[in-house]
């Protein structure tokens, strides 16, 4: 794979041999520094980032997206954890020899990108939709247990995968359209049993004296989304010491899609006042 024909080719991106037992399924772009690294969700893939990482090689930044460990074309791990996210994180990184990206993360993405922070080198954090703890609402774990047991087989069918689409989002256009033809609701069991490791998840319960409250951070919240509100945004970028939180009300858990021009001039603003680029 060459890094043009990865964007050409809607970024398909090819599987890296990260070690023994996992390959991860990888689109990049070399570009100007910070590089930008995008975390897709649990449930998602890096398609979930199309519109983003499009205008991000546009405006000739370096990019990375992949398929989290478990999801999509990567392969599964044997026991998840965030660390074991992270760790393989930085490998990939280092395969790409990249320091210091700008993480740009989503939903349980976030506490991911929170997590490699702690340990690495970042120069700056994205979060859409996710945060710091509290991040699945009363109705997930039971929904994911039955998904994960069988009720997942119901997926294989497309009326289900239409009525579901319907119900995830508040704006009906072309590109939430791609957005679902891309991510449709996963039916193997690995895309369920990698969420429990975010259930009770509480990153200040693992890190009393966080080590990355001064990473520059912009918060991105939607008013109709029901996991993550803009209450707990507004707390999230309490914590760090420079932070932005941008909501936008009528879009819901998949803003960076729902909202996809507004959301990409927000980060290129955000990296600018940054003086990144």
């Amino acid at each position: 794979m060459t890094d043009d024909d990865c964007f050409a080719d809607a970024l398909v991106g090819s599987s890296l041999h990260l070690r023994r037992g996992v390959n991860l399924q990888v689109c990049h772009s070399p570009g100007m520094t910070p590089p930008i690294v995008f975390i897709h969700g649990g449930m998602g893939n890096h398609f979930n980032f199309r519109t983003q990482y499009e205008f991000a090689h546009t405006q000739g930044w370096a990019v990375l997206a992949y398929d989290l460990a478990g999801h999509a074309k990567s392969s599964r791990y044997s026991r998840y954890s965030i660390g074991r996210h992270c760790r393989d994180l930085q490998r990939l990184l280092h395969k790409f020899s990249i320091e210091s990206p700008v993480l740009c993360c989503h939903s349980y993405g976030v506490p991911i990108g929170l997590e490699f922070a702690q340990n690495y080198s970042v120069s700056g954090i994205i979060a859409i939709a996710g945060g710091t703890h509290d991040l699945a609402p009363w109705w997930e774990i039971p929904l994911m247990k039955l998904m994960a047991w069988g009720g997942r087989y119901l997926y294989h069918l497309p009326i289900v995968q239409v009525f579901n689409n319907f119900l995830s989002t508040t704006y009906r256009h072309s590109v939430m359209e791609r957005f679902f033809t891309e991510n449709p609701v996963p039916t193997d069991f690995d895309a369920y049993k990698a969420l429990e490791i975010f259930w009770d998840y509480n990153f200040f319960v693992r890190h009393t004296l966080p080590q990355n409250l001064h990473i520059p951070t912009l918060v991105i919240t939607a008013g109709k989304d029901q996991m993550f509100t803009q209450k707990m945004g507004d707390e999230l970028a309490s914590h760090f010491v420079n932070a932005t939180h941008l909501h936008f009300a009528d879009a819901g858990h998949l803003v960076m899609a729902e909202c996809a021009d507004s959301v990409n001039q927000a980060i290129a603003n955000w990296l600018t006042q940054q003086v990144y680029f």
